[in-house]
């Protein structure tokens, strides 16, 4: 079996060997309007400061990998600066970017500074772009078509603008916000300028923005559109990037070229606009369009690193490039010593206080400073967008102030004094607010608070959700010890497993807690933590499965079904439709559920037969489970599928991360070999692939998935979404038939249980297998038969999943259901 592993594998990877998925983030977080440019071995890139300052944070690579902070070129400016131009010419670097109504420059002999002070070129327009024209003279192309001449140092303009392209006409029943030209960006190559622009507005609907071409053997034109625009486009809402745009070409030393634009991570405006790099691939009629480079070095296809570390210790004498203030530029106003930051406060609220402010990268992330007040101060620590839009606590030394948005506060006693510690968590747009006395122990003031509506669609600005230290009043405020990371939780961190499962008896969701792996104790007495008939349309639930996304939340599916329906007058057959035809159950529904915390659960119900006209006569849809895949960069939902006269097999769906909605039709992910037989109730666990095949990459994957019929099997492939190769032999050891398999890992260790559900004895149970090298398995028993234990009443657990879980959330669990039980309804 393991040459047929590591033959299949091999195969696979060849087909694959070239593969890779783009875009790709260069930066995550609010990184917009990205302006590149490389000089010899060397990429230089910045983008908009807006609002916050020190502005113009330059970023330098030398493979388009790996990116280093080198410097804040602007430190002050009027305005809300945005769109920059990083060029050089003639050995001299140069920023050129509009503010307060016109367009500006400052230059630097050497790309770290010091930077020139910024030059008013007193010409309207925004979105500047430095060409040199055909006729060696300097121009500035702006929005709307317009150019104009540059001296010849660059620091003024000759005469006035002229209109020269009129932008590309895209369909009109596009959804955009507006044609909104802008965004121009100039390449001379093999005879023709082309020139790279942004339509259709920036934010609003996900599909408003793209990106266009044109070229012309002349600046002033005539230009002719690209025949493949939009180059770059967002085209419907379902695509993990909205908005996308403003881009820009580029080669590197290797001679591939790219596209680097800007757009928003699905659902997650509050994160702003971050930068993205694809390849571009030059056609033999000239144009250019985003395709496969064959020659990209192996470097660039690692995913990129942001060398800017946000938490600060404060063990330097000068402010770190990762802080910038709002609205100014307050760097006299702090001090620096002794591993802590004095801030001088300003203003009586959030509103108008003196705030500094990081840019978070991930969709889950945590934060937290040491805070001391001072006399007529207060401090905290904030979700900051706008002056409108804010969320986190602030303290005087006396009460807590908890601010859930600008318009809603609660205040709470403060029993720590003017000194203590402030920890936010934001899970996917979801505030949690901590405080505490020593930076250990931790009081909750607010739990999941929605922050996701403070982005630019309600609030305007192209800002970002940021954390944010904020002084307020006369006095002064001190911090110390600022710590960011990411809220993902390693396996390093875990501390216990959760078991999900169902009984016949209930048809609700039962859950079981484990501190070692080895012995479960149900929560809530062992009745149902969720009824089925609260979620389900036919008023009761089957086949849990459970999940960490990479997000960090909990994502679980499971069928909607009540088998024992009639008998609880919940309808008046046995099955909703003829059993002959469509056999056992013939249920077509699917219930996906989310968390962040495992109490609180968002519910959606979904009828697989109502996705599409081809699916609308399948018999039934089981077992549902799901998966990140990493190609795809989307949750990957998988469940049987049955249509009339034959048997399971599985298929798969992609699903968004709200867990509400289904992206596309069911793809058959596996079969029987023989093209009959049921191939169903499939679980799959990525593994290093290095466990099948010594040679593999380090970093490279493969996913075993495990699945019925009737007893155990085990398929292998490469990619999560296909390929799997069979294997006859059979890994469970019953004597009787079994189903729903499912493989979890024991924290710290490489060793991995099969659990799996003997559904042919009485009472049911589970059974155990165990593994470190998917090759041989030992049998560990059944529940309560062996070293494995279940503590709870009516053993008889159904399909159930495992799940690694910290400390702190099996604490929060048990504490819950012992505080809170819930007693099943009596029949």
């Amino acid at each position: 079996m393991k040459r047929l592993i590591v033959c299949t594998i091999f195969v696979l990877s060849l087909l694959l060997a070239n593969a890779q998925q783009y875009p790709k983030a260069l930066l995550s977080g609010d990184y917009p309007d990205p302006t590149i440019l490389r000089d010899g071995d060397d990429f230089y890139m910045t983008h908009s400061p807006f609002v916050y300052a020190p502005g113009f944070l330059i970023w330098h690579s030398t493979d388009l990998h790996d990116w280093q902070p080198l410097c804040r070129a602007i430190p002050e400016f009027t305005g809300s600066a945005m769109a920059p131009d990083l060029v050089k010419h003639d050995g001299r670097f140069y920023i050129y970017y509009p503010t307060h109504g016109t367009n500006w420059v400052s230059w630097a002999d050497d790309i770290k500074g010091p930077w020139s002070e910024p030059i008013n070129l007193n010409v309207k327009g925004i979105d500047p772009s430095h060409v040199v024209g055909e006729d060696g003279k300097r121009y500035l192309f702006l929005s709307e078509g317009y150019v104009v001449q540059l001296s010849d140092d660059g620091l003024s303009t000759v005469g006035e603008r002229r209109k020269v392209y009129d932008g590309w006409e895209y369909p009109s029943n596009w959804k955009t916000e507006c044609m909104c030209l802008e965004s121009p960006k100039l390449n001379y190559h093999n005879g023709y300028y082309y020139m790279t622009s942004a339509q259709g507005g920036t934010a609003g609907p996900p599909t408003s923005h793209m990106v266009v071409a044109a070229r012309s053997k002349s600046i002033f034109g005539p230009w002719e559109n690209s025949p493949y625009n939009p180059i770059v486009h967002t085209y419907k809402a379902e695509d993990n990037w909205w908005s996308k745009g403003h881009g820009t070409i580029i080669d590197d030393t290797d001679g591939n070229w790219w596209i680097v634009y800007h757009a928003y991570a699905n659902g997650y405006h509050t994160l702003g606009r971050q930068t993205l790099i694809e390849p571009i691939t030059w056609t033999s009629d000239g144009w250019y369009r985003p395709g496969y480079t064959p020659t990209i070095p192996a470097r660039t296809k690692r995913e990129a690193k942001n060398r800017l570390t946000l938490s600060d210790d404060f063990s330097g004498s000068r402010l770190g490039l990762q802080w910038t203030f709002w609205n100014e530029n307050a760097t006299k106003y702090i001090e620096i010593k002794d591993h802590t930051l004095t801030v001088e406060g300003k203003g009586t609220s959030p509103r108008d206080g003196r705030l500094m402010l990081v840019t978070p990268t991930h969709k889950n992330y945590i934060t937290q400073v040491e805070v001391n007040v001072g006399r007529n101060s207060t401090a905290g620590l904030l979700l900051y967008y706008r002056e409108k839009a804010f969320a986190g606590v602030v303290s005087d030394g006396r009460k807590f102030t908890v601010y859930k948005n600008a318009e809603e506060k609660v205040e709470v006693p403060n029993r720590f004094g003017k000194r203590f510690f402030v920890k936010l968590h934001n899970q996917g747009q979801n505030l949690s607010i901590y405080v505490s006395k020593d930076g250990s122990d931790w009081t909750l003031l607010e739990h999941l608070l929605d922050v996701s509506h403070m982005n630019h669609n309600k609030y305007m600005g192209f800002y970002a959700l940021r954390p944010a230290l904020v002084s307020i009043g006369k006095g002064k405020a001190a911090f110390r010890d600022f710590r960011y990371r990411d809220g993902v939780r390693t396996e390093n961190e875990m501390a216990a497993y959760l078991m999900v499962y169902h009984k016949d008896e209930t048809h609700g969701l039962h859950m079981s807690v484990s501190r070692d792996g080895y012995t479960f104790k149900a929560l809530n007495g062992g009745d149902p933590v969720i009824a089925g008939d609260t979620i389900a349309e036919q008023r009761g639930i089957r086949d849990p499965h459970i999940m960490r996304g990479p997000d960090g939340a909990f994502y679980m599916p499971m069928t909607d079904l009540h088998i024992y329906a009639q008998e609880e007058g919940y309808r008046n057959t046995k099955w909703e439709r003829d059993g002959k035809l469509h056999g056992w159950g013939n249920n077509r529904g699917i219930v996906l559920m989310k968390s962040w915390d495992l109490l609180n659960w968002k519910r959606t119900n979904i009828r697989i037969d109502k996705l599409s006209a081809s699916l609308k006569d399948i018999s039934c849809a089981w077992a549902p489970a799901t998966i990140f895949d990493p190609e795809k960069g989307k949750l990957m939902l998988y469940f049987s599928i049955r249509y009339p006269g034959l048997n399971h097999q599985t298929h798969y769906v992609y699903v968004n991360d709200d867990f509400d909605t289904i992206e596309s039709l069911p793809v058959r992910l596996h079969e029987h070999p023989d093209g009959k037989s049921v191939s169903g109730d499939a679980d799959i666990t990525e593994l290093p692939a290095r466990m099948f095949d010594p040679d593999a990459p380090e970093d490279k994957k493969c996913y075993v998935m495990v699945h019925t019929p009737a007893y155990i099997h085990m398929s292998v492939s490469d990619r999560v979404s296909g390929g799997y190769q069979f294997s006859p032999r059979r890994i469970d050891f019953e004597p009787k038939t079994c189903e729903a398999p499912h493989i979890w890992k024991r924290i710290g260790q490489d060793k991995w249980v099969l659990m799996y559900d003997i559904f042919s004895i009485k009472p049911h149970n589970f059974g155990f297998a165990e593994t470190s090298d998917f090759q041989t398995f030992d049998d560990l028993g059944h529940f309560n038969e062996g070293v494995m234990k279940y503590e709870g009443s009516n053993l008889a657990p159904k399909h159930g999943a495992v799940v690694q879980i910290t400390q702190e959330e099996a604490d929060r669990l048990e504490d819950y259901w012992q505080n809170n039980p819930k007693p099943a309804k009596k029949k």
